[in-house]
């Protein structure tokens, strides 16, 4: 028996569709409500309602479970959620770790964040064997994840068999009021401005893919970035705005620019209590150039190969059109 941790969330979600139609048995950990965009496969699934901090709730969970996928986390570059963000990052990763060799699983694939490796130095491409260094570029995030990927090493340590995965920004269908879902929705809405930095980006099919197979092999102890290609931000709006007809972003932000429009939002936000669009760590990380190295997982994973960042781009592209005029 197999334990999501995190299954109602945006990768939760399709790895757990990708077990079910693999036939496997599982559970899913739950906190309020199961998403509609899992309707198709509800029923397929054993649903225990709680919560990674409730550590009763995960003895529960994890009767009969002899491995984990553990993706509960919470993504959030708003400063009124880092205590929460870094409680429910770090500590519920630290509970999951503690029931999982109380429970004698087998194996737990825990999913990091390519955010968890720091920022390297400028012209740096980052690997797995990057030393986390306290940056002023790293987020609340990025650390969050950091302290999270060391509960898992103590683990390790332990005797607990397990694989980290550290994926670069996710892309995919159907989650598109969140994370990278926000990316197509403003090219859908012609927004005219775009930086300058550079980052990784990854299906979320691949990375489902990699995390079944990690599961399946005898991998323990290893850390694997998980990123098709480094793109710069531009570039992934123009072929944005190309599969949905729309005009590409033209207006570049300058860094003084970028400093301005989230102190206007943070403003604007104590007005009328609705969510930045931008906030002081996305303007400043938005104009950053930061390089991935992709080569380690194909290495242990011989066959393993990303799929075109540009596929995906379509892929989800169609899929955004065909939600748009329902």
């Amino acid at each position: 028996m197999i334990l999501v941790t995190g299954g109602t969330g945006f990768l939760g979600s399709n790895l757990l569709r990708a077990l079910v139609h693999a036939g496997q048995p599982v559970k899913a950990l739950f906190r309020k409500q199961i998403p509609a965009q899992l309707n198709d496969i509800q029923d397929r699934v054993t649903w225990v309602q709680g919560d990674v901090l409730d550590i009763f709730s995960l003895e529960d969970a994890l009767e009969g479970v002899t491995h984990v996928y553990h993706c509960a986390a919470i993504v959030s570059f708003l400063p009124q959620m880092k205590q929460t963000m870094m409680k429910i990052n770090i500590e519920g990763t630290a509970n999951v770790v503690n029931a999982c060799l109380d429970a004698g699983v087998k194996k737990l694939v825990y999913v990091s964040s390519v955010a968890a490796l720091g920022r390297a130095k400028e012209n740096q491409t980052i690997t797995e064997a990057a030393e986390w260094v306290d940056s002023k570029n790293n987020s609340a995030y990025a650390l969050s994840k950091h302290l999270s990927e060391m509960e898992v090493w103590r683990g390790i340590a332990e005797g607990l068999p397990a694989a980290i995965v550290n994926p670069s920004i996710i892309l995919g269908a159907h989650y598109w009021h969140d994370g990278s879902g926000m990316l197509l929705k403003n090219a859908w809405k012609e927004f005219p401005y775009y930086t300058k930095g550079v980052n990784g980006f990854v299906d979320v099919e691949d990375v489902v893919k990699s995390m079944l197979q990690l599961m399946e092999s005898n991998i323990s102890g290893e850390r694997f970035i998980l990123s098709a290609e480094n793109w710069p931000y531009r570039e992934l709006f123009n072929h944005m705005a190309a599969a949905l007809d729309k005009k590409p972003p033209h207006i570049a932000v300058k860094p003084w620019m970028a400093e301005l429009v989230w102190r206007m939002e943070k403003l604007k936000q104590r007005f009328t209590g609705k969510k930045p669009l931008i906030t002081k760590e996305t303007a400043r990380t938005a104009q950053l150039e930061v390089l991935y190295d992709n080569t380690k997982l194909p290495k242990f994973l011989p066959g393993f190969s990303y799929k075109p960042l540009a596929t995906t781009i379509a892929e989800i592209s169609a899929a955004y059109k065909i939600y748009k005029s329902q």
